[in-house]
């Protein structure tokens, strides 16, 4: 039997996975701010399900830069805790849909690494990159070490981006993210419903542009909170706006409209119908004691 596999993906959209389009729009922010600063470095994904981050990633990869993946992908994991997250949430996760998905937008692949992401700091020199994701185990030991690592790669001017950092179902990474901030010196440039954003370098210039390209997004809202005495942005996408009312008033015509014209052929086909039937009824009735004085003349 031949095996039928799924389409590759035309867009974004089409990859499976979680990675909100304000998240989108933010990586795409910090990375070009890199590039505009003249920032060299590498990329770092620690977790990737099937490459939805990664993808967005890797367009921003250049000429003697190289982008690292990290994930157990369909390896069994260390130890039963990890395992059993990995059977409850991941089952579909493959290395070959992973690495499907990338190819479907980019020629080469990046440098993947199958194995847990403990192991990522003998594959990534110290501060040789500029933006690492952590998107890996919710386990709290996990993240904390994860966050470490991302310490260890970035240099002070990297960004460190961490998702799941609320989600009620992860307050594992709640308690590695915000420990990191308050022990470990992480300052956070902003927050939206999924991701953390944070650097170890200079928060106030980044926070700075940033919030001043955020005046200029129609689809994004944010506010400027304090926690701790230090700026937090938050930052989330704004809902479609709704149509002016007299267009929302012509569109309901026009769908009364069509129903209307449905509802009348509708009716149509079945007057046919019963016409029809009606005819033929009436042809036998008449034929009916034609073919009965035929068999019993008087």
């Amino acid at each position: 039997m031949t095996e039928t596999r799924p389409p590759l993906p035309a867009s974004l959209d089409d990859v499976d996975g979680w990675f909100p389009k304000v998240d989108q729009r933010l990586f795409t922010w910090f990375l070009e701010r890199q590039e505009r600063l003249g920032q060299p470095g590498d990329l770092v994904e620690l977790g990737s399900y099937l490459g939805k981050s990664a993808i967005l990633m890797g367009r921003h990869l250049h000429d003697g830069e190289t982008f690292t993946v990290c994930d157990l992908f369909d390896s069994q994991a260390p130890d039963a805790s990890n395992q059993a997250e990995m059977d409850g949430s991941y089952s579909t996760l493959t290395r070959a849909a992973f690495e499907a998905n990338y190819h479907a937008f980019h020629d080469g692949l990046p440098e993947i690494v199958q194995a847990p992401t403990s192991a990522i700091l003998d594959h990534v020199r110290p501060e040789s990159c500029r933006f690492v994701h952590v998107d890996a185990s919710h386990l709290y030991e996990h993240v904390r070490g994860d966050i470490q690592a991302a310490h260890v790669m970035l240099p002070a001017e990297g960004v460190v981006a961490c998702d799941d950092y609320r989600s009620e179902h992860t307050p594992g990474v709640s308690a590695a993210v915000w420990e990191a901030v308050a022990v470990e010196g992480l300052h956070a440039v902003c927050v939206t419903p999924q991701k953390f954003y944070g650097t170890w370098g200079d928060v106030k210039e980044v926070q700075d542009e940033l919030l001043e390209w955020l005046g200029d997004q129609d689809d994004l809202w944010h506010e400027v909170q304090q926690v701790a005495g230090r700026r937090l942005l938050r930052v989330k996408g704004r809902p479609a706006p709704k149509a002016p009312k007299k267009d929302r008033v012509r569109e309901l015509k026009e769908r009364l409209a069509r129903a209307e014209d449905q509802r009348s052929r509708a009716q149509h086909e079945l007057d046919s119908v019963r016409n029809s039937v009606s005819f033929r009824v009436g042809r036998a009735a008449t034929a009916l004691p034609r073919a009965m004085r035929r068999r019993h003349p008087h």
